[in-house]
């Protein structure tokens, strides 16, 4: 029997809402889940000493897994070789 102080669809709303709920919980753990297996995944190592050509003064770094690239101040890239440490590149930012 249905109670007939309650809408007639309150049942179906009910299962609804906690259908809902479940699905977005379900979402919320697989994003923390896969937040949790990209950030605790190895980056390369960062090298110990970089060496800057003409005293050139580093703005900032990036990396990939087989090259390192510093920005300078005087707005070129200089890309280097992880494992020799060799000037692979210069770009020149304009």
């Amino acid at each position: 029997m249905t109670d007939p102080s309650e809408p007639p669809n309150i049942k179906f709303l009910r299962r609804l809402v906690t259908v809902l709920t479940a699905t977005m919980i379900c979402g919320l753990l697989v994003v923390i889940g896969l937040l949790v297996i990209r950030f605790s995944s190895k980056a390369p190592d960062l090298p110990d000493v970089i060496v800057l050509p003409n005293g050139e003064k580093a703005a900032a770094f990036t990396q990939g897994m087989d090259w390192y690239a510093v920005v300078t101040q005087d707005n070129q890239i200089l890309i280097f070789d992880r494992t020799s440490g060799a000037l692979r590149q210069t770009v020149d930012i304009e």
